[in-house]
């Protein structure tokens, strides 16, 4: 077991304290735990490139965590009203396409490398400060339509970047369909 996947462990493990504070309205404690979440994110990436610590398991399992962190956050802010609904069913209807994409590909057996794109990395960054801002609130107000427009990038990101992944996903099964035909 390498750090960079304790540290992964540990985000997932902080995501039950993350749902307490939320659903006990702790939104400043809440923040904290995210942040704490956020840090182990980029302390794990940092560590497993600069000391070669790089896993197959680490590959899988820090997307998953992200996930995770990602989706709670958004279904628990929506139903306490923090974040609009709409936003809500955008972000989980993408990771659960994502996820369904992945899990037909592995079905038609089309190796798939799990690699993050520029766009699905920028998705991320906006939909983390999405969260960062609503549990902020109570700490600091972005201006009038301040939060507006943070949701609608965030879900247009987020819809760019499902597509982005659905193209990838059909281009590697038309790759491996074409590399049956042969």
């Amino acid at each position: 077991m390498t750090v960079p996947n304790l540290l992964t462990i540990l985000r997932i493990l902080l995501t039950p304290v993350l749902v307490w504070l939320l659903l006990e309205n702790r939104l400043n404690e809440a923040l904290t735990v995210f942040f704490i979440a956020g840090a182990t994110d980029g302390l794990d990436g940092l560590i497993a490139r600069v000391f070669h610590q790089k896993s197959k398991l680490g590959a899988y399992l820090d997307p998953l965590a992200d996930k995770i962190l990602l989706v709670t956050s958004f279904v628990l802010l929506g139903h306490m009203g923090y974040i609009p609904y709409w936003l809500v069913i955008v972000a989980v209807s993408r990771d659960a396409i994502i996820l369904l994409g992945l899990l037909s590909l592995m079905f038609h057996q089309v190796r798939v490398e799990i690699q993050p794109v520029l766009l699905s990395k920028l998705t991320t960054l906006f939909q983390l400060g999405t969260i960062l801002a609503t549990m902020g609130s109570g700490l600091f107000q972005l201006p009038q339509g301040g939060y507006t427009a943070l949701f609608v990038t965030t879900a247009v990101l987020t819809v760019a970047g499902g597509v982005q992944y659905i193209m990838i996903g059909i281009a590697l099964l038309d790759s491996r369909r074409g590399g049956h035909a042969d």
